[in-house]
């Protein structure tokens, strides 16, 4: 019976650089290969030279939120200093399980420009409209 793969993380000590040589999902350190990413140790070898040594993710990975990228989010509490939400999408792709994120109050805008350049007016509780070209658009209008 083989022995159950090991999980690995990122920062854990794979072995040393005379032990093999690094490959994809790893670094070296100090004389040592490390995980760059976490998943499963794969060893292999070619004409008897050293191993190469790499970290795999499983197949169906778990797509992750970067930075600058557009995400869906459920606000779970808010108070003076930030709101704590739960990210859902990233982009159009639901996400398996949920990320938990913060926005802070500096990172909110009071008013958002359209694609001419020109600030948007709100009209009503839930739209904005441009003045140069009068087109609407639905937004969530924060009551100052």
């Amino acid at each position: 019976m083989a022995p159950p793969m090991r999980y690995y993380i990122p920062g854990e000590h794979l072995c040393n650089l005379e032990e093999g040589s690094p490959g994809s999902g790893t670094y070296t350190r100090h004389g040592y290969i490390f995980s760059s990413l976490a998943g499963c140790l794969t060893k292999s070898s070619e004409n008897g030279a050293l191993p190469i040594v790499s970290v795999t993710r499983e197949t169906e990975s778990q797509l992750l939120p970067d930075v600058g990228a557009i995400v869906t989010c459920k606000v779970s509490s808010i108070n003076s200093r930030f709101a704590k939400v739960h990210i859902l999408y990233v982009g159009s792709t639901p996400l398996k399980n949920s990320f938990r994120g913060t926005i802070r109050k500096e990172d909110v805008r009071a008013t958002e420009k359209d694609k001419s350049g020109v600030q948007m007016v709100p009209i009503s509780w839930c739209e904005m409209q441009c003045p140069k070209t009068h087109t609407k658009e639905f937004r969530k209008v924060a009551l100052v």
